[in-house]
């Protein structure tokens, strides 16, 4: 059967399964969007700018397990959704992205809207193609989606010459894919396994922490057994939110510069830690030389380059999560090893001290809104099962602290590139993959406006999803840091002249809602969850001067945080910010 290259393209992805591709179109890749006219099995959703499109994608990958499609023109449509490719990397997201490209006569004579997309990609993709033959274009793609979704996920981009989609070809869409050079690791090397088990049984000290390797890896169910098995304390990255149950009382909370006291000195003070798909990031472990001094370090991790890339590793084990926990957790029940709960018991005894200390109380007589209080709200309208997209900014952090996952794939937010604007889009690619589920987007007035166009996909599209904007009318974390580190010198971190949000939504279609005092705060959110057929924008004016606590400094260590100062001023702890 001979198709076009557009055709092919189009054919591609209904053979891989592809549902939804989220895009924008221009020049170079109608010849794509007139193939797409012509069929039914997929929805293409047009977004209102490619960086939406990227994000949206984004989020559908983090929701569903699925990786994301993205269809952008050449020049300035692939420009455009760079942040939103870089987001996806640093993440390690699965996300296929489609770039047309100026003919291939015309590549590398600054024809109209051309830029060089494999160069420009190349530092924020796991790989990029440039496809030259109608003939290698089925291939391509099928190559895309499995390095995509494979080992450890990250966005593939695929540059297609607009002469390309021209041309025809006989098409098949081949059922499997063979890359000589890459073969991603799945199980864990069994000696190195049983050394981990060892030091894990004869810990008095242990602590696991799990990042969004737990999550990419679909090995929850794997961690939980094994950390209910042993006991053990365990604490996720704010990448690896849902990947152990939060109300489970073996939960630490999230570690890291915003993480809880107890999860962060448990960090600090572990003789053993077992590590599991995380990257050792800085926001995680503040100040290099002092993080976990004396604990001797188990590193799990489908990527060989993460491991010992941040900080020194006694046993590495390269492999998939969830193969390699199960592998823990056989040879842990074979030993027949009961008395571990009794030997960590001093353990728990100095974590239970650690957790006295509540660590995330907040002011709940406070007589204007506290974002703190807003999401609890959320948490109790939703009963915990809502799907969270964020921002970034104190309200991320507000969410990852106050919004308790018990579920995988339910807290979707960006967190390595920290990119602002990604919150709404994101919901977007959320609720389409689960169109029946409530779907969440927190956000506060800086980050909302980044991508306030979307409104109109939205709309476009009748996505329900309801808005907690956290409008405390500043880029909240910048003044705090300025609070913190720059003498109150807030410069350009007030945001004057905001419209009105409430106006806004409804210009777009949506109904807004305005919230200003606490007593208001649970009908609304409550409200809004209860209309099912709508997108709802709730303005909720929190207090400008509340601050995300506890909060570790740069250059400090897990044992250095500083927490909510009481009522007397006083700092419960050795050291205040510096």
């Amino acid at each position: 059967m001979k198709l076009t290259g557009a055709e092919i393209v189009v054919a591609s992805l209904r053979d891989e399964g592809v549902k939804h591709i989220f895009g924008y179109p221009g020049g170079a890749a109608l010849h794509i969007y007139d193939a797409l006219y012509k069929q039914d099995a997929l929805q293409h959703v047009l977004v209102r700018h490619e960086q939406g499109a990227t994000h949206a994608a984004d989020g559908y990958a983090r929701a569903s397990g699925k990786p994301g499609v993205v269809l952008v023109t050449s020049g300035p449509g692939v420009t455009n959704a760079v942040t939103g490719i870089a987001t996806a990397f640093m993440d390690s997201i699965p996300m296929v992205v489609l770039t047309a490209q100026v003919p291939t006569g015309l590549i590398g004579d600054d024809a109209f809207q051309e830029v060089d997309t494999v160069g420009i990609t190349r530092p924020c993709v796991k790989h990029n193609f440039l496809v030259k033959r109608v003939e290698d274009l089925a291939l391509t793609i099928k190559k895309a989606f499995f390095i995509a979704s494979s080992g450890r996920p990250g966005p593939v981009v695929i540059d297609i010459p607009k002469d390309i989609t021209a041309e025809t070809t006989d098409y098949s869409y081949p059922e499997t894919v063979d890359i000589r050079s890459y073969a991603p690791v799945c199980k864990g090397h069994p000696k190195q396994i049983a050394r981990a088990v060892d030091l894990l049984l004869d810990s008095s000290r242990p602590c696991i922490y799990t990042g969004g390797g737990i999550i990419q890896g679909g090995a929850e169910r794997e961690l939980t057994s094994l950390v209910r098995t042993l006991g053990f304390p365990c604490t996720n990255t704010l990448m690896g939110l849902g990947g152990y149950p939060s109300s489970d009382p073996l939960f630490l909370g999230m570690l890291g510069m915003h993480g809880t006291y107890e999860a962060n000195m448990a960090m600090y003070e572990c003789d053993v830690m077992l590590a599991v798909g995380v990257r050792f990031d800085d926001r995680v472990t503040g100040d290099l030389k002092k993080f976990s001094p004396n604990s001797t370090i188990i590193h799990v991790d489908v990527d060989p380059s993460s491991i010992g890339k941040n900080v020194h590793v006694e046993v590495p084990i390269v492999g998939e999560a969830g193969p390699v926990l199960a592998a823990m957790l056989e040879r842990i029940r074979s030993l027949k090893r009961d008395d571990k709960p009794v030997a960590i018991s001093k353990w728990w005894e100095k974590i239970d001290h650690w957790r006295s200390y509540r660590s995330l109380d907040y002011d709940r007589q406070s007589e204007v809104i506290k974002p703190q209080y807003v999401i609890e709200s959320l948490y109790k309208a939703t009963k915990g099962e809502a799907y969270v997209a964020s921002d970034v900014g104190q309200h991320q952090m507000w969410a990852a602290q106050y919004y308790g996952f018990d579920n995988t794939r339910r807290w979707i937010n960006s967190g390595g590139l920290g990119t602002m604007g990604f919150g709404l889009p994101a919901a977007m690619g959320v609720q389409l993959a689960h169109p029946d589920s409530d779907v969440a987007c927190v956000t506060g007035e800086a980050s909302i406006i980044m991508c306030i166009q979307e409104l109109s996909t939205c709309k476009q599209y009748d996505l329900p999803i309801k808005i907690i904007n956290l409008n405390n009318r500043y880029m909240g974390m910048v003044r705090q840091w300025q609070e913190f580190f720059y003498d109150r010198r807030y410069s350009h971190s007030y945001m004057d002249a905001l419209p009105d949000f409430v106006n806004l939504a409804e210009s777009f279609g949506h109904s807004g809602v305005r919230v200003d005092a606490p007593g208001d705060v649970e009908p609304a959110i409550k409200e809004a969850f209860s209309q099912k057929d709508r997108l709802i924008f709730l303005d909720f004016i929190t207090d400008q001067s509340e601050n995300v606590y506890p909060m570790i400094a740069s250059g400090a260590g897990h044992n250095e945080m500083h927490l909510k100062p009481s009522s007397s001023g006083e700092v419960p702890l050795e050291r205040e910010l510096a």
